[in-house]
C-alpha cells in the first residue's frame, strides 16, 4: 500500500510473493532461457530463492551491502563481495541477477560491471527486480513496479532488522 504521500511503500508478505510471482511470469514469457539465478545478499535472496525453484534452475548468491546506518535505512559505502558461492564450481552461461529493487542504481551497475570485466565465462547477463525507482541510473531487463515518486520500500521482513535474540525471547516468554 503507497501512502498518500507517495513516500512510503507498505508491502504485506501476500504482496510480496505475487509480486515475485508476476517477476517469474514476466521473465518466462520474454522467452529468454538462462542457465543460473545469481541473487543479491540480501535482498534478493528471497525472491531468487523463488525465483530458483520455479525455474529449477541452481541458485548462485553473491554479497553486497550498502544500507547500514539506522536499522539499514541510510545508504553507505558500498561492499561487493569478490567471490560467489554456486553448486556449480563457477558461475557461467547465461546468468539472470536478482535483486529486490533498483534504488538509485548504483549497486546493480557496479555488480554488473563486475560480472562482465571479472568474470569472462558469463556469456549473457539480464537482471530483474521487483520494484524500480524513478532516481534509479540503472534499468533492469525485468521489472514489475516502477516507482516514480521514490518511496521507501517497507518490506515484510523489515521488523527483522532492529529485533535481536532478546526480543523473540521476549516475544515468545522463552
Amino acid at each position: 500500500m503507497l501512502t498518500e504521500d507517495g513516500k512510503h511503500l507498505y508491502v504485506s508478505y501476500d504482496e510480496y510473493h505475487n509480486l515475485i510471482e508476476k517477476l517469474a511470469i514476466k521473465i518466462h514469457q520474454s522467452g529468454w532461457e538462462f542457465d543460473t539465478i545469481l541473487c543479491l545478499a540480501r535482498g534478493g535472496m528471497r525472491p531468487g530463492d523463488i525465483l530458483s525453484r520455479v525455474f529449477d534452475k541452481p541458485l548462485a548468491i553473491m554479497s553486497t551491502s550498502s544500507y547500514r546506518a539506522d536499522s539499514g535505512t541510510v545508504q553507505g559505502h558500498l561492499d561487493i563481495a569478490r567471490f560467489i558461492t554456486t553448486p556449480k564450481g563457477e558461475i557461467a552461461g547465461k546468468v539472470l541477477l536478482v535483486d529486490d529493487l533498483a534504488d538509485t542504481g548504483h549497486t546493480l551497475r557496479a555488480v554488473v560491471d563486475q560480472l562482465k570485466n571479472n568474470y569472462k565465462p558469463i556469456t549473457e547477463l539480464r537482471t530483474a527486480v521487483i520494484w524500480t525507482k524513478g532516481v534509479s541510473t540503472f534499468k533492469p531487463d525485468y521489472s514489475i513496479e516502477d516507482l516514480p515518486t521514490n518511496p521507501w520500500i517497507h518490506q515484510p521482513f523489515e521488523p527483522y532488522d532492529s529485533m535481536r535474540p532478546e526480543k523473540l525471547m521476549e516475544k515468545w516468554r522463552v
